[in-house]
């Protein structure tokens, strides 16, 4: 049972009571809505003056954070893109502009707001068909019902796409650039080398269903699915966990001090009727990620580094272009390059969108095409003019944690409180970790955290959970599970017959 079911539950419950008159049905309340972690505040800047002013100040508190050489922080490269994957496995809003003042508890949040990889799975072979081979169309591949479409004749390692070039995958965002885009298809290619060892290894086969056996407990889950979608469901599970897992025990790690971990460890950190997938989370703490992106990537030992975007996503990949997974992760006691530490400085080519054209209107501000194309600009314009978040030191102070002074540049203009995502990235340098600390640490953990308890099926709920030997057993990391990939992908059964595109 995933949180989409969870929801569903309760949503039902909601009915029962509004039918019984007992209480009134809120849509804002709904796990798939975004919303608050704490009440909105009423001018938390303390501005007053024009807000097109108020956006130059902005953009004048943004100029020092341009980097313009690359810079390693703790975390490895490729921790970057697993936030990114992270995030389209959790969050997506489709609905709202950047522009837009809007009530968060308005926005639909197209994905589960569960760390149960939707965004690779959609809703499974059923009710997400384009992703998975077409056994109707071909009776001859019955036996390769739950396998993924995955590749393409011209280059083998790519995504599945149709005939214009779309990738066929959970969600559109992870071909957005070819680091992210063979993040998401190595996770593809897992789930069928797992497939086909359930079809080939029967020791395997046995250990991974004894593995969801002993993890769902007494819920009887294979009287739940159909027949002939097992392994399918068996596979999902199984990797489901350790995905997890790696979350808990290697990202929040790598990006999040351990004084802020524990913090984010009580559930009462935040109101316990908090929004499931709150705005302080999915437009301010989070976005911590922009940060760590480095300015150049080599693809292959030896290559020339290449800039951030020199391969634009949402089309074919040459095989050029395709990456050697150590250069993104620590594999076989070899080192990674490694990410930008979290920080105040941004890679300069965040700062020039190529993807941007034209200016953007936000209420009582325009920003013209120059500085549209400036994401940490754009951060805190949609967290003050369209979000309308907590201040960092309204968020500190929540948490009991004594707040950071305001920046002079605002300082100077009488402005006596931070923007959230700003301030997030202030505690990062102010630790000396190189890492999110106090409020942002607390939020972004407590926000990951908390999915995992609201989801009973979750890695969190399984006493005793260790990963599977294959993956690296307690010494897992996600560069292990990407080596497990690459040495067992030619393992993949129907290879050629599962490549679109």
């Amino acid at each position: 049972m995933t949180n989409v079911q969870h929801g569903l539950s309760r949503f039902d419950k909601l009915m029962e009571h509004c039918a019984k008159g007992t209480m009134r049905m809120d849509p804002r309340k709904l796990p798939q809505t975004f919303g608050r972690l704490l009440p909105k505040v009423s001018n938390p800047l303390q501005w007053s003056g024009e807000l097109q002013d108020l956006a130059e100040i902005f953009n004048h508190m943004i100029d020092p954070m341009r980097a313009v050489d690359n810079d390693d922080g703790p975390a490895e490269a490729g921790m970057t893109f697993i936030g990114q994957f992270i995030d389209h496995d959790v969050t997506l809003d489709a609905t709202s502009t950047i522009g837009t003042q809007i009530d968060p508890s308005f926005i639909r949040n197209v994905r589960t707001p569960a760390l149960d990889l939707d965004c690779v799975y959609g809703d499974g072979p059923e009710a997400s068909p384009h992703l998975y081979v077409n056994v109707n169309q071909n009776p001859d591949l019955e036996e390769a019902e739950g396998f993924m479409l995955f590749g393409r004749k011209d280059n083998p390692l790519d995504l599945a796409r149709n005939d214009q070039g779309t990738a066929l995958i959970g969600d559109p965002r992870n071909d957005e650039n070819i680091f992210v885009s063979q993040i998401q298809g190595a996770f593809v290619c897992l789930h069928n080398i797992l497939m086909s060892y359930k079809q080939d290894d029967p020791h395997l086969d046995e250990e991974m269903d004894d593995f969801v056996d002993a993890g769902m407990g007494s819920s009887n889950w294979t009287d739940k699915v159909v027949p002939k979608l097992k392994d399918f469901n068996a596979v999902r599970q199984f990797i489901r966990w350790h995905y997890q897992w790696l979350i808990m025990k290697r990202f929040l790690p790598a990006f999040v001090t351990e004084s802020a971990i524990i913090k984010a460890q009580h559930p009462d950190a935040f109101p316990s009727d908090a929004a499931i997938m709150p705005v302080e989370f999915a437009g301010a703490a989070y976005r911590f990620g922009h940060a760590t992106a480095q300015i150049k990537y080599a693809l292959k030992h030896g290559a020339e580094p290449i800039g951030f975007f020199t391969h634009h996503g949402f089309k074919r990949r040459p095989v050029e272009a395709n990456l050697d997974m150590n250069m993104m992760f620590d594999i076989g006691g070899e080192t990674a390059p490694r990410a930008r530490p979290v920080g105040t400085k941004v890679a300069s080519p965040l700062f020039e969108l190529p993807f941007i054209s034209g200016p953007i209107e936000f209420p009582g501000v325009t920003l013209e095409n120059q500085l549209a194309r400036r994401l940490p600009l754009r951060n805190v314009l949609r967290d003050r003019l369209a979000l309308e978040l907590a201040s960092g030191q309204q968020v500190a102070q929540h948490l009991g944690l004594n707040p950071l002074p305001v920046p002079e540049v605002l300082a100077k203009h009488n402005i006596e409180k931070t923007p959230l995502w700003f301030y997030t990235l202030e505690e990062a340098d102010a630790s000396g970790q190189q890492k999110l600390d106090g409020v942002g640490g607390t939020i972004v953990a407590w926000v990951l955290l908390r999915l995992l308890r609201l989801d009973k099926t979750s890695v969190l709920h399984q006493p005793g959970f260790e990963p599977w030997h294959g993956f690296g057993g307690k010494d897992m990391t996600f560069g292990s599970l990407m080596a497990f990939v690459e040495k067992h992908r030619d393992k993949i059964k129907y290879a050629d017959r599962l490549q679109a595109g």
